[in-house]
């Protein structure tokens, strides 16, 4: 299927003089005989000195000279106008204009590097423009053809069970080059190479010169294909991957940019149902874990089933981990690919779940040893947050995800560690500052939590701080932040008004007006500790 040489959606200057109706006017190549491969894209006839604004470039003009002019300079003015409009060949027809070309246009062509014809016999222009308009028509329709062909095999393959790989080595086969597929931030996906012939360069080796630093990956070498496989989607996700074809030997053509264009359409597809399929699995995992966490699961039969689902921890303890999503605008197919590579790369063994109903991503870690939870804990909250980041779920202005991990322990303790891990990762929703929570130190949050509903907690609340809150509706600055700054640094002044950038003298005046507000001593142990709950009951309730 090599078509190298082909012109780029059309004929050329060359194929243009060999047709019937040109080589009937006997035609002489007086200047550009180098550049004849040059592409026409249209055919133009005309006799009108302004004619270099009626083109767009790529045309092949004919004329008998009439606009040419009479003086030297508008001769030269008229040919340089072509030829900086990008005409593919002035055509010019001997006869009562001219018998022979003047110098002027000769020379000005042959100094702008334009072709310049002249016919010895007089031909019919409707014609030739007929006859080459044919035949550059014909031409589009032989790279369709290429291209659909090109597409039906690659339909075929992906038919009888074939992927990603395959579809490449078709389009690589078919450009007579390497082909790739990169993610829409130019990171190699897949790499085709076109076919296991000695001459043929190793693709990874050509990525890694052409597209390996960042620099080329965000300016691609002059005359690389680029097509998008779309995602679907708006923003982030409306670009899923992209196809690149680079200019190694010959640059790429029009017919292997349609070819990719096409392709990139079944890639879509393949890589929507991918991102589908693991979804459903992700979905199908957790499930499992809610089973498991609810005790619809033995725990003696969960490493069996856990096992199917290619969990396999080996004989160390094992990490419930759950991470909070903030409710709605999260595409959960691209979230658990996202996740899944992230997690691929933390080098423990990990079973990823999602239960997209309550916004939640449970999953078990596979420790060797209990001394490796905190270091673990920091591997997989950092995939987690980076997953959430890749795919596009952490949406201004929604709360950050929350990362919540459990007890390790053996099979027999994961379904209440993981249920814990759960419930708390919900009643944690809104703390921030940590990329991960110890579950066994937010049980007074989960506590609170469960007590949301009650009117006992509301009016706690208010009578704790009600005065307080009423103040800073109105006032400037307000004092709750002060008072949560104050009791998070167990009543260190000091680092209170490091904090908060602020001098002794207005911390210790702030305070004063809080214990006044509140009628409460903010030294007194008991008064501190009905504060500190009140506050954490504040996000609790209305």
């Amino acid at each position: 299927m090599e078509i190298r040489g082909e012109p780029r959606g059309g004929i050329t200057v060359r194929r243009a003089l060999e047709l019937p109706g040109l080589r009937s006017g006997l035609p002489e190549v007086v200047t550009g005989a180098e550049k004849l491969n040059r592409t026409v894209r249209w055919v133009h006839a005309g006799e009108v000195p302004n004619i270099a604004s009626l083109l767009k470039g790529g045309e092949l003009l004919l004329t008998t000279g009439l606009g040419l002019g009479t003086r030297p300079a508008e001769q030269r003015a008229f040919v340089r106008q072509l030829a900086e409009r990008g005409i593919a060949a002035l055509v010019v027809e001997l006869g009562p204009r001219f018998s022979k070309l003047p110098s002027a246009i000769v020379d000005t062509a042959r100094s702008s590097g334009l072709p310049l014809v002249q016919l010895h016999r007089e031909v019919a222009f409707v014609s030739v423009t007929e006859e080459i308009h044919t035949e550059i028509v014909n031409g589009h329709y032989a790279l369709l053809r290429r291209a659909d062909e090109v597409h039906r095999r690659c339909t075929e393959v992906l038919l009888g069970g074939g992927g990603i790989p395959q579809v490449l080595g078709i389009l690589a086969e078919f450009a007579a080059g390497p082909v790739f597929l990169e993610t829409a931030e130019g990171e190699l996906l897949y790499a085709a190479g076109p076919g296991a012939a000695d001459t043929a360069a190793d693709p990874l080796q050509v990525w890694e010169g052409l597209r390996g630093s960042r620099e080329t990956r965000l300016s691609p070498p002059a005359g690389t294909v680029l097509v998008d496989v779309p995602g679907g989607g708006q923003g982030a996700s409306s670009v899923r991957a992209r196809l690149v074809l680079p200019p190694v030997g010959t640059p790429p053509h029009t017919v292997h940019r349609m070819a990719a264009e096409r392709a990139a359409g079944l890639l879509a597809v393949v890589l929507m149902q991918a991102r589908q399929e693991e979804e459903l699995a992700a979905r199908g995992r957790g499930d499992f874990l809610t089973d498991l966490a609810e005790g619809r699961i033995a725990a003696g039969d969960a490493p069996a089933q856990a096992k199917v689902l290619g969990f396999r921890p080996g004989t160390g303890p094992l990490l419930p981990v759950v991470m909070r999503l903030s409710p709605g605008g999260c595409t959960w197919a691209p979230l658990a690919h996202a996740l899944q590579e992230e997690l691929s790369a933390a080098g423990v063994p990990v079973l990823l779940g999602v239960r997209p109903v309550e916004g939640r991503v449970p999953l078990l870690v596979g420790l060797r040893t209990e001394e490796e939870r905190e270091p673990v804990a920091d591997r997989v909250a950092a995939a987690l947050r980076a997953g959430v980041a890749r795919a596009g779920a952490d949406r201004a202005g929604a709360r950050p995800p929350v990362v919540v991990v459990g007890r390790a322990g053996g099979w027999s303790a994961v379904p209440a560690s993981l249920r814990h891990a759960a419930e708390t990762a919900t009643a944690a929703q809104g703390l921030t500052g940590r990329p991960w929570y110890d579950a066994r130190r937010l049980d007074i949050e989960l506590l609170l939590w469960r007590l949301r509903d009650d009117p006992d907690l509301a009016a706690f609340v208010e009578r704790a701080l009600g005065p307080l809150r009423t103040y800073d509706a109105t006032a400037r600055p307000p004092l709750l932040p002060t008072l949560e700054t104050y009791l998070s640094h167990a009543g260190r002044k000091a680092e209170t008004a490091r904090e908060l950038h602020l001098n002794r003298q207005t911390l210790y005046n702030r305070l004063a007006r809080i214990s006044d507000l509140l009628g409460t001593d903010l030294d007194d142990p008991q008064s501190v500790l009905t504060l500190s709950l009140a506050l954490r009951a504040r996000r609790h309730v209305p």
